[in-house]
């Protein structure tokens, strides 16, 4: 009997969040693809805490969306409670997350991807690649059937020969029990790509009726919510927010975990792949900071319509009897009853070193891997890598130049560049402090930032771009003026500075002299500013921060400079370091390895020295 044979322009495997981002941008590009899952009951699936965004995660959102991303429109629709974090620092670090209706996330995500012109889905597990030539023509499915393509996305997740584990309990599944993908790893290895064993983990889930609340500190959302979407009209997202709630572990509950060290598989050996550093366990936490007496945790709910509620600080691998006697000893749980147990995941994911900035393998001309696949841990991380692998494969297809977002341009670029450049031996998590441009990087200038790209891709709307070209001629207009503004040091002048205890002024100052006093902003000095025009709630916050860090962000913008002009010297992927005279042995080694595509990178290498670089520069540009 002669197989199941299909051609479409792009196939993605996996239907996670770098997956489905995937699917969306190449489908919206006008490209036939189809996506595969496992079970399309688990696209967009969270199969840990049901949120998004969080510290610099919110960053990465907020950039998805400029770009025309759907992670941002999709949290909009689904969200239950939402804050701005780190709202008392520095706008760099300002960072939104939403808790999500877990149900209700995916729902919408599969309407969306359901409802999308040029899109397949696909419930079947790809067992095989087929590569010819060193180029992907398609994928083969466990069943048999062939998928010929112009560009392949592997966006597998945490499925791939997943195990998940909890004292000697191992069951060879996916998160939450769903069915593993255990054909694929082989046929990547036959094609020479090299593989690494990580793992993740996640808490018990209980039943929010056995909780007592009243020995927690509740968590309000925010009075006035922010969309994560630059398209979402505020006033239609201002509603009731659940509580989350906040209590500690104690000595006791270490005494326990210390006590059962032998039986956790972190410990005895049973799991061999590398966990996250950020986000341990409560063992690795005990073990790691035995001085410290208490622990965080947040109880969160997992949706509107549902009793379970997710224990988040307290991921665990320990037996369940264990996780019993260590929860019971938490204020407010001392009577829990679990739904779910924790447990740790193991899983193959690559070494994300094979892949170019572009986010397609080196060595398999057409062949794109996004997402925790590519050793990264986290949806958002996860989606804007799907996103940029979407978009580069269909770029591939249609014969056009590839995206590649740099560190000055995006947190997606230092997310990709960090991928594909350093040594990762743990799953990596994205955080602000590895953005050395992070005051240019902020989350509330990200459509200023990039939606000009999104729209250069074709995912942005003509309508869409013109009203952030409108929204820079309103910044430019009201920053202008303000500077124009003279006042002088009249008696209203200086009763109102008095009154918000600020230095009186001795001769004239402008308004824009005013807005960047510590004490003062843009919205205080309206009283003094009669000719003030009525101006959007997004325009106002770019005119007071830019103001207000006008000195820190000129400087930042010349070290910007610097940097793209070693990002500009391009560097041919075929040379060969070892004819370059006076280069260190690791550093011939680590290039020829990396093969880098500009100085820049060459320079972000570890074990590639400041002294490498200018041997490099010397030899290649003089």
């Amino acid at each position: 009997m002669p197989n199941l044979e299909e051609t479409y322009d792009i196939v993605v495997v996996g239907a996670g969040h770098a997956g489905c981002e995937a699917a969306l941008a190449a489908a919206r590009l006008g490209l036939e693809t189809i996506m595969f899952t496992v079970s399309v009951d688990s696209i967009a699936l969270m199969p840990c805490n049901p949120n998004v965004g969080g510290s610099s995660k919110g960053h990465l959102v907020r950039e998805l969306d400029a770009l025309g991303g759907e992670m941002g429109k999709n949290i909009d629709k689904t969200f239950i409670q939402s804050k701005m974090l780190n709202e008392s620092k520095g706008p760099a670090v300002h960072s939104l997350r939403a808790q999500a209706d877990k149900q209700e996330y995916s729902r919408e995500m599969r309407r969306t991807l359901e409802n999308t012109d040029h899109l397949t889905i696909r419930q079947a597990e790809v067992s095989d690649i087929i590569v010819e030539d060193g180029r992907i023509t398609g994928v083969k499915t466990y069943s048999g059937a062939v998928y010929h393509a112009g560009a392949v996305v592997l966006a597998t997740g945490t499925y791939l020969k997943a195990r998940c584990i909890y004292g000697d309990v191992s069951n060879p599944t996916g998160p939450n029990g769903l069915q593993a993908a255990n054909h694929l790893t082989d046929s990547l290895k036959e094609h020479g790509i090299e593989m690494f064993r990580f793992k993740t983990g996640t808490p018990a889930r209980v039943d929010k009726r056995s909780i007592d609340f009243s020995k927690m500190e509740e968590q309000f959302g925010d009075e006035r919510v922010v969309p994560f979407s630059f398209t979402t009209d505020p006033e239609s997202i201002q509603k009731d927010q659940v509580s989350c709630w906040l209590t500690y572990t104690n000595e006791k509950t270490h005494e326990i975990i210390r006590a059962n060290l032998d039986r956790s598989p972190l410990f005895s050996g049973a799991i061999e792949g590398t966990g996250p550093r950020y986000c341990p366990s409560i063992e690795d936490k005990v073990v790691k900071f035995p001085d410290k007496n208490r622990h965080q945790l947040f109880v969160e709910p997992e949706g509107l319509y549902t009793n379970e509620m997710y224990l988040g600080g307290m991921s665990s691998s320990l037996p369940e009897d264990v996780q019993y006697a260590m929860y019971r000893t938490v204020p407010g749980l001392e009577n829990v009853k679990i739904v779910r147990n924790a447990y740790a995941i193991e899983y193959d994911c690559i070494n994300s070193r094979q892949l170019k900035a572009t986010l397609e393998f080196k060595n398999i001309e057409g062949l794109f891997s996004g997402g925790q696949f590519n050793g990264s841990s986290g949806y958002e991380e996860a989606a804007v890598q799907g996103f940029m692998a979407g978009v580069n494969a269909s770029m591939k297809v249609l014969g056009r130049e590839p995206y590649v977002l740099d560190r000055s341009q995006a947190y997606i670029g230092v997310l990709i560049d960090d991928l594909v450049t350093k040594e990762n031996h743990e799953p990596y998590r994205m955080m602000t402090s590895r953005a050395e441009y992070r005051l240019l990087l902020r989350q509330d200038n990200a459509d200023l930032r990039l939606t000009e790209i999104g729209h250069d891709m074709g995912l942005i709307s003509d309508e869409r771009y013109e009203k952030l070209l409108e929204k820079e001629k309103m910044i430019e207009k009201e920053i202008h003026r303000l500077e124009q503004t003279n006042i002088g040091a009249n008696k209203a002048i200086q009763e109102f500075l008095e009154r918000n205890n600020s230095t009186l002024l001795k001769s004239g100052s402008t308004l824009a002299e005013l807005v960047k006093r510590p004490e003062l902003d843009y919205k205080k000095l309206a009283e003094i500013d009669p000719d003030r025009r009525e101006l959007p709630e997004d325009v106002i916050e770019q005119v007071n921060i830019n103001l207000k860090y006008e000195g820190y962000i000129r400087r930042q913008k010349q070290q910007v400079a610097q940097f793209k002009k070693l990002e500009s010297k391009k560097l041919d992927v075929n040379f060969d370091y070892s004819t370059v005279q006076g280069l260190r042995r690791e550093a011939v080694q680590k290039l020829n390895a990396y093969k880098p595509m500009s100085v820049g990178q060459a320079g972000r290498i570890s074990g590639v020295s400041p002294a490498d670089i200018s041997v490099l520069m010397v030899h290649l540009f003089h």
